[in-house]
């Protein structure tokens, strides 16, 4: 069996599939890898340190895609790309079905098995595979970063001769992975920390990093099967609107991070909520990819509405990708080696297994 990966489209995704310390361990199954040449270039990696480790390198995608069983991407490949694919080939990535539908359908018709990673089922089994977990960690710590790069004040408190300076007060929108990683590294970085989720189950977790947790009175947990956040009912949505107006007035960096899978982000920050922060404050969107939590997050812009700026990032993963490739790969391999059948040396899609099951485009 053979996996390939061919070149993403750097001006839109600068992380890779596979990783040159990744590549033993296919080869310990029995699984060959080839890959495009100048494949991770970009990120300061030879296409001889993919060779030193047992890849081959072709020259053109169309070699590497006509001679994979499986092919290993970031996101869907372009029309051209797709249309090479053949039937029983793999196609493995994070596909995006809930945007892709109409050009997953086409090529599962042709018999083509896609598999996307974002719908892994929330199980123990799955959790070294879980893309969106491994990748929203980094993207939560990038956030609090690149916020406080932005932020013209300092975040500790200090004590000097001169006076003292305040600790910046940070306020996280949603606590899940992103979340959570957003919070606890505000707090290494000395700022006081608020929190937000519709989940009650993050109030612990909140508290157990230094965080507050802002709860709207008699609020009900919102939390699907598999463990993510779903739509609140206009009741909570009109208490929380409540709290956070008031919570805003002292907040000094806002991070966002709440997402509702295959649907529009819930703007929880609105536009009379951004008018009683204090100028000078930074909002810092990671749901504008799918709209953003604020309702003046525009993507990859900076918005300044009266001192406040409001910074929309559709992949802040492009900002950390030798990171983000390393964990990526690594969720990749376990994939695949759960897809892999072991004693007969072929892939086999076991529709019985709930993993494989559940992240197969049908």
């Amino acid at each position: 069996m053979i996996i390939g990966s061919i070149s993403e489209n750097k001006n839109i995704e600068k992380r890779v599939a596979i990783m040159p310390d990744i590549i033993k361990k296919y080869l310990a199954l029995g699984i060959k890898v080839s890959i495009t040449e100048n494949y991770a270039v970009h990120l300061g990696i030879d296409d001889s340190e993919y060779e030193s480790q047992g890849a081959q390198i072709f020259q053109s995608e169309n070699e590497v895609i006509s001679n994979s069983n499986a092919l290993l991407q970031l996101s869907l490949p372009n029309d051209q790309n797709l249309n090479k694919l053949e039937k029983d080939q793999i196609l493995i990535g994070v596909l995006n079905p809930f945007v892709n539908s109409k050009k997953l359908n086409e090529i599962s018709s042709k018999k083509i098995n896609c598999f996307s990673l974002e719908l892994l089922p929330r199980i123990t089994r799955a959790q070294s595979m879980d893309i969106l977990s491994s990748q929203a960690n980094l993207a939560g710590y990038k956030a609090v970063v690149d916020s406080f790069a932005f932020f013209q004040k300092a975040i500790p408190m200090m004590m000097t001769a001169a006076g003292t300076i305040s600790a910046a007060k940070v306020l996280v929108v949603g606590a899940g992975v992103a979340g959570l990683q957003a919070i606890a590294t505000a707090k290494r970085m000395g700022a006081i920390v608020f929190s937000t989720d519709v989940r009650l189950a993050s109030k612990e977790q909140v508290e157990s990093l230094g965080g507050k947790f802002l709860m709207v009175e008699g609020a009900e947990n919102l939390e699907t099967e598999g463990g993510y956040a779903k739509e609140a009912s206009d009741d909570f949505k009109k208490k929380q609107e409540e709290l956070l107006k008031e919570t805003l007035k002292k907040i000094d960096i806002v991070v966002c991070t709440a997402l509702i899978p295959g649907k529009k982000a819930p703007v929880i920050i609105k536009n009379d909520m951004i008018k009683v922060m204090q100028s000078g404050s930074v909002i810092y969107d990671l749901a504008a990819s799918q709209g953003g939590n604020s309702e003046l997050t525009k993507a990859d812009e900076i918005v300044d509405s009266n001192g406040v700026k409001i910074m929309g990032e559709t992949n802040i993963l492009n900002k950390l990708p030798v990171s983000a490739s390393n964990l990526f790969s690594k969720n990749m391999f376990n994939f695949v080696n759960n897809l892999f059948n072991k004693d007969k040396k072929n892939f086999n899609i076991n529709l019985e297994d709930e993993i494989i099951e559940k992240t197969m485009v049908k």
